[in-house]
């Protein structure tokens, strides 16, 4: 068996569209554009990546792109304060603080000084207390994009076995929410589980995200299941050979491939996504802060 290649990049590129098309209409009915406020802290040669490529893809959709830059001596204090400005900002909708942090900052009081309207990457308690308790909040961005794929290949995922192997909040605990909303029968597995292999081999559905790179093989698998790897991992390449390292999965995509129905590759599966959900999420907040209806999402 081959799994079917799930393409994020391609739908990705797809929900971007769709989104430009709304902000479209919305600032030419309503006079207003989307604006998301991304905050970096420091030098971190991947969050400069990062950030960047959020900022062309917010533009490239219509929608006004904010970078703030602090430097890495930076004081929690001083952060807040930015955070609290931008809260008060009416025209700014969604607030991003680009992890990781210097240390001298704590990370979950920052996440919690954003306003829960303008949480757009989805962390704030309120935002995971109301996707918890199956009211409308703001959903990670990354759990949003496996959500999406998997429909779209799916189709209605009722009566599915889910399994999310992985509990990190930013990840396996919405994921896992997500999944029993739309009605899947779901199991999170991690660390201390027992016989992960069998645990997952139950799974019609495997969602993987535990940050170990290629930890999943072929006979973790359910013959046509479909995989859905959120790990992005560097390791290293052999001696020789034209780069130093290589980007992989959770899943060792070569083994699961011959057994799995489909499969999200590393890179170009899971990672486009998240941040076509970070633009659905700034247009969401944008119009729900206004009052403005939103069809198609």
């Amino acid at each position: 068996m081959t799994a079917h290649l799930i393409d994020g990049k391609k739908f990705a590129t797809s929900l971007a569209d769709k989104i430009a098309a709304s902000v479209s209409i919305i600032k030419n009915t309503y006079q207003v554009t989307p604006c998301l406020a991304v905050v970096l802290v420091g030098t971190d040669p991947a969050s400069q990546v990062y950030v960047r490529n959020k900022g062309q893809q917010t533009r490239a959709a219509g929608m006004t792109s904010i970078e703030h830059k602090l430097p890495s001596t930076a004081s929690e204090a001083q952060l807040l304060a930015l955070i609290d400005s931008m809260n008060k900002d009416e025209a700014i909708d969604g607030i991003l603080i680009q992890l990781p942090l210097p240390e001298q900052i704590n990370e979950a009081s920052v996440i919690q000084a954003i306003a829960p309207e303008k949480d757009v990457d989805g962390f704030h308690v309120v935002n995971a207390g109301l996707l918890a308790t199956g009211h409308r909040g703001l959903v990670p961005c990354t759990p949003l994009g496996c959500l999406l794929l998997l429909q779209d290949h799916l189709g209605d995922l009722s009566g599915a076995n889910a399994v999310v192997l992985g509990r990190s909040n930013i990840v396996g605990k919405p994921m896992a929410q997500l999944l029993t909303a739309a009605h899947t029968t779901t199991t999170i597995a991690h660390s201390r589980s027992c016989d992960l292999p069998k645990i997952c081999k139950q799974a019609d559905i495997l969602v993987v995200a535990v940050g170990n790179p290629e930890m999943v093989t072929g006979d973790w698998i359910k013959p046509g299941a479909t995989v859905i790897d959120v790990g992005i991992n560097r390791v290293a390449n052999p001696t020789g050979t034209d780069r130093d390292y290589r980007l992989t999965g959770d899943v060792d995509f070569v083994s699961a491939a011959s057994v799995a129905g489909a499969i999200t590759p590393v890179p170009g599966g899971v990672g486009p996504m998240t941040i076509a959900c970070l633009l659905r999420n700034t247009l969401i907040a944008g119009c729900r802060r206004r009052n403005i209806e939103l069809d198609g999402y």
